[in-house]
């Protein structure tokens, strides 16, 4: 499996609670192989994250239908997470994602009244900010920096992450009701990241009238 993509997952989890702690050996963030990841390279071989940026064929993917609208790199796909609950059960959490190249993410993550969302109170700034550090604990990065965000005048946070080998994570959490969105880009490293490439992603996404989730911040 894509290491980059793994990551993502790790960070979508973030709407539940403590999915990426509970299964970090799956997710590959133990430093062990992650479960279908590429075994041909020698263990012994240090990997070399790429430093050229993907080229990007963008595509206008139009999912009204769950709430929003958004620009991706071609050939998206589903997939849906289980996150741990506050009961001890899963609920789940549905992402798109998009590999431009095979070191490098585009994702999107959404839940209604997640357990990140109901266990703060459906506080906007307290939501954000522990999915945030969330974000980056399951993740085993280093928060960078980080900002607020106002998109269609929603509350919501962005921020960028690195870890230990180089790579980087782009992210903005947009809270809309009680619907939390992640948008994530992950890249093999600081210069495989182009600014345009992030913005165009953030500033392309829209919640529609069906995404604002079942009730109201």
């Amino acid at each position: 499996m894509n290491r980059w993509l793994i990551i993502s997952l790790a960070a979508a989890a973030v709407l539940g609670i403590g999915y990426g702690v509970v299964h970090r050996r799956d997710l590959g963030l133990t430093g062990q192989h992650a479960i279908g990841a590429d075994d041909s390279r020698d263990s012994n071989e240090p990997a070399l994250p790429s430093q050229r940026p993907a080229a990007i064929e963008w595509q206008r993917v139009d999912r009204a239908s769950d709430g929003f609208k958004v620009e991706m790199p071609a050939d998206v796909k589903q997939i849906q997470i289980p996150a741990y609950n506050e009961s001890g059960g899963t609920d789940p959490v549905n992402m798109i994602f998009s590999n431009p190249d095979a070191e490098t993410t585009f994702s999107v993550a959404w839940a209604d009244n997640p357990p990140v969302v109901r266990v703060n109170g459906q506080s906007a700034g307290r939501v954000l900010e522990i999915a945030r550090d969330g974000a980056v604990a399951r993740t085993q990065t280093s928060l960078v920096s980080e900002s607020a965000s106002n998109a269609q005048g929603l509350p919501g946070r962005d921020f960028t992450a690195r870890n230990a080998d180089g790579g980087v994570m782009s992210a903005r959490l947009i809270y809309a009701g009680s619907r939390l969105y992640m948008l994530n880009a992950a890249f093999p490293s600081a210069t495989a990241r182009r600014d345009r490439d992030v913005s165009r992603f953030f500033d392309s996404f829209s919640v529609t009238a069906a995404g604002s989730g079942k009730g109201q911040p």
